[in-house]
């Protein structure tokens, strides 16, 4: 077993790595301010995005869970691997070379490696592709062929076929190097009496995927009456890289679609996301062997986004010029027993992810393949245009199960629809779906409040309000909604007014130290600059400064930290051994504070680089630190002026209250005479950056 990762291979990994193109995988990331971008976290539920990403510096940071870091800390945990698998998981994505130490006395590293088991996925799935066509798999091909799916459509949906026989894939795999470990960790072959066997054999197959099209494992569909296991569908075991609740089949294939339009369909088998697809509905995805839950609800909203019109959450469908603009899940399920199931589970969902779902039901209760095949790709896509409000849809189904031209029955979907109607969070729409329900079911509205509100009660629901102003921080007085200010290639730094503001917004919302005064500010500021541009620092002025210089405690530790990083980086310096450095300097208390100040906007005008991401042009992430611009040097020295003038206050208001208590005398006079050179020390400072402003 190999030892560590040498570290210059570590930092070629980092410099190498695109932390926005890593974390756009998954997020759904928008320009916020000056080389700054924020998305729904990944890692907790929210609806308001408050997870940053600065891919300059290689940082994100979310302000709600608090979690940050760089680019290995990200891949740690989307896919809840170790540091170790994190750079060797990144290194095989950016074709890097890895040397390791001698073994010497390091633990060894235990399990399957995750990039092998992609790779043994990988494997499969392209044996699986070659069996398709063989005399063998006429079966398979048959059962495609009379879905009205071609050859072509097969390869661009990567349909394949496991062979019967108990271990073709598994001696597949043998010869190209993969151990039965392996296979067996990969959810690829089981463990018998007799040794290893294949878990997939004779069936029609199609492979899991992930968002970036990393292939996690594989559902199947049953050809022949003697196969030994009796379900229609079989799926991946839960593995270490596959888990059925938070995968979608299709994903791969939709998600550019989905972010685009900001919607999603969601189906219930691998031949209906073929047949939306074939039909022109690309941003159609499947679950896989279990119902849609919470989970994939966080996968489609963090793509589709929240719909915000300044600081409203507008969460229900919205037209301009008659085209839809709002975000939009719509479910396919059956009008049937078991779909009204599957629609009332969705039903559950949370209140942001419920109000903007809809679902389409075929006439004759036909699937979308189906559907396809008989009516062919307009009723698909009429399907889909003609979707109802999925709230309209679970308390209309159960209406209809009551026959309301008697009190009994009236009572009966009274009784029904109350304890959907309560499940709804969000207040401002509870009224509007009683009033709604009593005029189909035909009682007075107040036997339909007091029931909800009963079953409120009995639920002990929330509250919520969709359409109430939303603040991302909400014990701060600073402004809630993005100001105008923070637009694409705007310079705050040439608007005084501007740039005040955003220095204050910057203080007040910030999660570590709780005050808004001018001392914190410049404090707060010249600490983000130091870790976003450090070569925009003078190192004689930096030098001058010490722990009095700083007042705020957070600062002055982090003063130390800097000092225990070894000062300023040089211009050799990697970015992100910079930001590494500073981090492990910090320690565990100081981290988060970094990764705030690493992705807090600065009021100055964008860097070339920063230009360049935020217009969308394609530009490989430096590995060096970058250089600063005439203004970021500029604004670092006021700051640092500020830092040494307020310090060198604070010693003239020292020697002053001394003075105050000496006789008159030589020492007296002494103190006078030092008070003199700080003074002149004090003008010279000011007059070097602000010029003849200094009275």
């Amino acid at each position: 077993m190999p030892g560590m990762i040498k570290k210059e291979d570590i930092e070629k990994v980092r410099a190498t790595a695109d932390l926005y193109d890593i974390v756009s995988a998954t997020v759904t990331l928008k320009p916020s301010g000056t080389g700054t971008y924020v998305g729904l976290c990944p890692f907790h539920d929210e609806k308001t995005p408050s997870f940053s990403v600065r891919p300059a510096l290689g940082v994100w940071h979310c302000f709600g869970c608090g979690l940050g870091g760089d680019v290995f800390g990200y891949v740690e945990h989307q896919e809840n691997i170790d540091f170790r698998d994190a750079v060797e998981l990144l290194a095989d994505k950016y074709h890097i070379e890895l040397h390791y130490d001698k073994a010497d006395n390091v633990p060894a590293h235990t399990g399957s490696k995750r990039a092998r088991l992609l790779e043994a996925n990988e494997a499969a799935q392209e044996y699986f592709v070659s069996q398709l066509m063989t005399k063998e798999a006429l079966a398979a091909r048959k059962l495609l062929d009379g879905r009205n799916f071609s050859q072509a459509d097969c390869q661009r949906f990567g349909c394949g076929y496991a062979p019967q026989g108990w271990d073709n894939l598994v001696r597949h795999l043998a010869g190209k190097g993969f151990t039965q470990q392996e296979m067996l960790d990969a959810g690829l072959a089981r463990q018998g009496q007799h040794g290893v066997y294949d878990y997939f054999r004779g069936r029609v197959t199609w492979p899991i995927r992930d968002s970036t099209g990393r292939t996690l494992g594989f559902g199947a569909r049953k050809l022949y009456e003697d196969d030994t296991i009796n379900a229609k569908y079989i799926n991946t075991p839960d593995t270490q890289l596959y888990r059925k609740t938070q995968v979608l089949y299709g994903i791969d294939l939709a998600k550019s679609a989905i972010v685009k339009k900001r919607q999603a369909v969601i189906v219930e088998g691998y031949t209906d996301v073929m047949a939306m697809h074939l039909a022109g509905i690309d941003t159609a995805v499947a679950t896989c062997g279990t119902a849609f839950g919470a989970e994939h609800a966080k996968i489609i909203r963090r793509l589709i986004a929240d719909d915000s019109l300044g600081a409203v959450q507008l969460v229900g469908p919205l037209k301009v010029e008659g085209q839809a603009l709002s975000s939009r899940v719509v479910f396919t399920f059956d009008g049937d027993a078991a779909g009204q199931k599957a629609a009332i589970h969705a039903f559950g969902l949370d209140a942001a992810f419920s109000t903007q779902a809809f679902v389409a039901v075929a006439e004759d209760n036909l699937d979308p393949c189906d559907l396809r095949i008989k009516r062919g790709n307009e009723a698909v896509r009429a399907l889909i245009a003609n979707a109802r409000p999925l709230y309209d849809f679970v308390i209309d189904s159960a209406i209809d199960r009551f026959d309301t031209t008697y009190a009994t029955g009236q009572m009966g979907a009274v009784k029904a629809v109350a304890p959907l109607i309560a499940q709804i969070r969000d207040r401002s729409l509870l009224d509007l779906y009683s009033r709604k329900a009593v005029r189909r079911i035909g009682v007075d509205l107040d036997i339909m409040q007091r029931e909800v509100a009963y079953q409120r009660r009995k639920l002990n629901m929330r509250d919520e309000d969709a359409y109430a102003p939303k603040r991302r921080f909400q014990n701060n007085a600073g402004p809630s909604a993005e100001p105008a200010y923070a637009e694409r290639g705007a310079n705050p730094y040439a608007n005084p007014a501007a740039r005040k503001a955003l220095e204050h917004r910057d203080a007040a919302e910030q999660s570590y130290y709780r005050i808004d005064d001018a001392v914190f500010i410049c404090e707060q500021q010249f600490m983000a600059t130091l870790i976003q541009v450090p070569l925009a620092v003078d190192p004689t002025m930096f030098a001058s400064l010490t722990l009095s210089s700083f007042m705020t405690p957070v600062f002055r530790t982090l003063f130390q930290a800097v000092a225990a990083a070894g000062g300023l980086p040089g211009e050799d310096v990697p970015q992100g051994l910079w930001m590494h450095n500073l981090t492990k300097a910090g320690g565990p208390m100081l981290e988060s504070v970094i990764n705030e100040l690493a992705v807090m906007p600065l009021p100055l005008p964008p860097s070339e680089a920063d230009a360049n991401r935020n217009t969308g042009e394609s530009q490989e992430q430096s590995a060096q630190l970058r250089k600063p611009t005439q203004e970021e040097r500029r604004y670092a020295s006021e700051l640092i002026v500020r830092l040494l003038d307020t310090g060198i206050m604070r010693k003239i208001g020292a020697a002053q209250r001394r003075m105050a208590q000496l006789p008159d005398g030589a020492e007296k006079i002494e103190l006078l005479g030092q008070i003199t050179k700080l003074e002149t020390l004090r003008k010279d400072l000011q007059s070097r950056v602000f010029g003849n402003n200094v009275a």
